[in-house]
């Protein structure tokens, strides 16, 4: 992969100056996409799934492109599967808030969730449905105790793909069998997987998956909830109106299917449009290659960070197993010195905090941790600048 070329096609980094390695938050946007999403903006701003000029007619073809351009990325056997949403957040309060739960249900997830894959489980409890919590290790989780958690109660596990803490993956497919021999859905929060490795939606046999356009070097205020066929069938929109309806009368609605259903009202259809030459980008270079390329920059940034001794790495050692993503703190700073510090001394921007994951770090007595996630446009000559400013960092203000 050339990462020189690559880092031509995004314009911030064509300026110079700053380091970009806060991926996992926000990632960039490459020419491709802003230049789609300001093609619709000029050339055909109309309102699409509704008129019949050759405007309207324009907007409904990219948008059923993109979407076929986004099944192709995940691996969705239909494009009828790929739900367009707000965010990962909102496909999530979809699942929570459609799926029927009932009191005496029970939701599995994991120990280390973002917020997004938390709190609508924990206001469920308010009506009855249940939670439990499957243990990680390093972010890693143990299958035994996952197996153990299940029984006939556990109507959905719902769990982070790859954490956007430790940046470690689940092991899917694993998960997606045992808790099918349970009788038990699968939805996977795929906010920090998709854009960064292979994934595969059918092959896994996943029942839901959510993925955030925003990491995956599209354009913010938009997610995608896929689904099976017979899950979307039966879940409730989390929203219905214009868009969703097949017909009305004064009494009764008969509401169009999957996808339209969940998608109501007017879309974000310049970001729709920008969503799908992402795909196509990422899909050209291969989400293999991407996945090699940030693991051999995560090696090497925690081979640096690792030869200092006030610095402490969350996560396994291995960094094959963490993905683009390198969590640390450093002795006696806080993580959002440590990132203050880095931006004004080195221009890295890098994030801190809890990261949404605030019972993880909290259980562990933690008060946040600074993050490096990585993409296709860092180089080891960035992660060099990051590793130069934690040690003058070190020098000054812990020794």
């Amino acid at each position: 992969m050339d990462v020189r070329r690559i880092r031509d096609d995004f314009p911030l980094l064509r300026k110079g100056g700053l380091v970009y390695m806060d991926s996992a938050c926000q990632s960039l946007k490459p020419d491709v996409v802003i230049e789609s999403m300001d093609r619709y903006n000029r050339e055909f701003p109309a309102c699409g799934g509704r008129s019949v000029h050759r405007l309207a007619n324009r907007v409904s073809i990219e948008v059923d492109e993109s979407r076929e351009a986004i099944s192709r990325l995940i691996g969705s056997p239909s494009p009828d599967s790929v739900v367009f949403t707000k965010n990962c957040t909102e496909a999530i309060n979809t699942v929570a808030k459609g799926l029927g739960l009932r009191p005496g249900d029970r939701v599995l997830t994991t120990d280390i969730e973002h917020n997004s894959n938390h709190i609508p489980w924990l206001r469920l409890q308010e009506q009855g449905v249940g939670r439990a919590y499957s243990p990680t290790e390093d972010g890693i989780l143990d299958l035994d105790s996952f197996q153990d958690a299940l029984d006939p109660s556990v109507r959905l596990v719902s769990m982070v793909h790859t954490s956007n803490v430790t940046g470690t993956t689940l092991p899917a497919k694993e998960v997606v069998e045992i808790a099918h021999d349970n009788g038990s859905l699968v939805m996977l929060d795929g906010a920090q997987h998709v854009g960064h490795s292979p994934v595969d939606v059918a092959k896994l046999d996943v029942d839901l998956y959510t993925v955030s356009v925003q990491k995956m070097l599209g354009p913010t205020g938009l997610g995608v909830l896929y689904g099976k066929e017979e899950v979307l069938e039966g879940l409730e929109p989390l929203s219905v109106g214009g868009g969703t309806v097949g017909i009305a009368d004064y009494d009764s609605v008969e509401l169009l299917p999957p996808p339209e259903r969940f998608e109501a009202g007017l879309l974000n259809y310049a970001a729709i449009i920008g969503a799908g030459s992402a795909a196509g980008y990422l899909e050209a270079i291969g989400l293999d290659v991407v996945r090699e390329h940030e693991t051999s920059l995560n090696r090497a940034l925690r081979s640096r960070l690792a030869a200092i001794p006030e610095v402490s790495i969350l996560g396994p050692e291995d960094a094959s197993l963490r993905a683009g993503i390198c969590s640390f703190n450093v002795d006696g700073l806080g993580s959002h010195d440590v990132a203050m510090i880095l931006d004004e001394t080195a221009g890295v921007l890098i994030r801190s905090g809890m990261h949404c994951c605030h019972p993880w770090f909290r259980s562990r007595g933690l008060a946040g941790c600074a993050r490096a996630s990585m993409h296709i446009y860092n180089d080891l000559e960035d992660v060099s600048r990051l590793a130069d400013g934690v040690e003058d960092m070190v020098s000054t203000f812990c020794r």
